[in-house]
This record gives C-alpha cells, sequence and structure tokens, in this order.
C-alpha cells in the first residue's frame, strides 16, 4: 500500500541551521498494517508523516501510495486519499462551523464523484448522523453546535470521523492522544482501534507509550537521528517486552534510548 524508499529531507541546507531530519528511509507497508513509531524528541517520526502527507516535498527518493508516486503531490491532494491527525486537537476541525458544516467539508472533500463544493443531501446528514452515534458520545443530537464548543476530545474524536468516514488509502496518527488527559485518551485510542479494525485502514502512528507501541497494530517501527533503526512484526513482536525493546533500540541505535516521556511511560506501564 506505501512504499517509500530511500528518502531524505534537509531542513536549512547549508546554514548554521542545517538539519538532517530524514536519513534514507525506506518502508513498505501492506494493506491493513498498523505500525506504530516511537522515538526520541528530534528522531524524525513527526517529519516522517509530515513527508508522506505532503506538507514538503523530499529531497530524494520516492513515495508511493496504492501504485501511484505521490513523491510530488501536493499536500491537498494526497487530502483526498490520506487522513492525518495531529497532537493538538484543535487543529483537525474549524471552530466556528457546526459539527455537520465540519463533517460535510471532509466528506465532499474525499468522496469520489461528488465536487468539493456541492451540497449534501438528506441522505448523507442520516449517514453523518449514523456515524458521530458509532462515537457514543451524544454529537449525533448536537450536529447544528460549533466544534468550539466541543471538549477537546470529542474534537479530536470528530476529527478521527472526519478523516476515515470516507475509508483513506492511509491514516496518519501523530501522538493524537497525547494532548488529552487519560481517561479520554484511552477512549479516542478505543475508538482508533475500532475504526482502523473494522475498515482495514492502513495506518501509521506516532506515539510515546511503549506499551502501546507493542501491544497496537502489527507492527513497532523505532526511530533515531532520522533512521528506521528497528522494525519488529510477527512472532518477535508478540513475545516482545518493553525492556526488551529498549535493549534491541541500544543495539541498532548504538545508544540508549534518551526521552524521559518515553521511559516514564514504561516505567508506568511494567
Amino acid at each position: 500500500m506505501l512504499k517509500l524508499e530511500n528518502i531524505r529531507k534537509t531542513f536549512n541546507p547549508g546554514t548554521v541551521n542545517e538539519k538532517r531530519a530524514i536519513d534514507g528511509i525506506s518502508l513498505h507497508l501492506k494493506p491493513g498494517d498498523f505500525a506504530s513509531i516511537v522515538g526520541s524528541n528530534g528522531a524524525g517520526k513527526s517529519t516522517l508523516l509530515n513527508a508522506v502527507a505532503g506538507s514538503f516535498y523530499v529531497d530524494e527518493g520516492s513515495i508511493v501510495l496504492d501504485g501511484n508516486d505521490i513523491t510530488f503531490a501536493p499536500e491537498y491532494r494526497r487530502s483526498q486519499v490520506i487522513g492525518h491527525l495531529f497532537q493538538d486537537p484543535l487543529k483537525g476541525t474549524a471552530p466556528h462551523m457546526t459539527i455537520e458544516e465540519n463533517l460535510a467539508l471532509a466528506y465532499l472533500r474525499a468522496s469520489k464523484g461528488k465536487a468539493p463544493l456541492s451540497r449534501v443531501s438528506r441522505k448523507d446528514k442520516e449517514f453523518f448522523r449514523s456515524q458521530l452515534a458509532l462515537l457514543n458520545m451524544g454529537l449525533e443530537d448536537r450536529m447544528k453546535q460549533p466544534v468550539g464548543l466541543l471538549s477537546g476530545g470529542q474534537r479530536q474524536a470528530l476529527t478521527l470521523l472526519m478523516s476515515t468516514m470516507v475509508t483513506p488509502q492511509l491514516l496518519l496518527l501523530d501522538e493524537h492522544t497525547a494532548a488529552l488527559d487519560p481517561g479520554t485518551a484511552e477512549k479516542v485510542l478505543e475508538l482508533t482501534e475500532n475504526i482502523v479494525g473494522r475498515n482495514q485502514i492502513t495506518c501509521l502512528m506516532v506515539t510515546h507509550n511503549m506499551h502501546q507501541a507493542l501491544t497496537l497494530g502489527n507492527r513497532t517501527l523505532m526511530m533515531d537521528n532520522g533512521r528506521i533503526v528497528l522494525d519488529i512484526q510477527g512472532e518477535e513482536r508478540k513475545n516482545m517486552t518493553v525492556a526488551g525493546l529498549l535493549e534491541k533500540f541500544r543495539v541498532g541505535a548504538g545508544k540508549e534510548l534518551d526521552n524521559d516521556r518515553i521511559l516514564l511511560s514504561s516505567e508506568k506501564d511494567a
């Protein structure tokens, strides 16, 4: 489904602020793969997702999605087939528009055969209501309310729905529960698992939680200095402990993992 071949990206080349953010990454995801990515700050996790989403063009290499080369496709074109959630719940929705209007924009953008500025039908609105009901947050009865009145968790759940209402070819999740309180984060994560599993969506998820990285999806990737230093799946992943994953990172990266946030979550989940 997704093929990255030797992609590289350097920001501010030739200056004192030069930063090689992606250093020759190659990655192949099969349809339905759900890969969790962990790594220290500055490892290149979010940059990798942004490269796939089209926030910038890579300097070298190629990005192929479902057989189509999108290396130089603009971001707005990629957004028709790629869902993208960010850590900040405020990023994925328009606060002054209603829940229904936000859903309509996402639906028309991603739906084939519908013009982006066409009107939504009564049938479409009934579909929106049925999809909102799946979130079990009562939002189906608040479709005329501005999104700005929702809590962070409700907005993130709505953004998740907007990104998957028309099944995307790829879903990118950039620590999409990190800014939420633990209870709400757990609920949004459960919704994520249900939606991704039900629709068999190919997914890349950045997380700081080592336990999540080993239990969610079917692959665990670890990054360091713009490279993927570990790619664990199958029986090896099934039998892997957090301590074992940290040791494999030490061997693969040639150093200890030095991210306090990740290490604290590892101790909590141990």
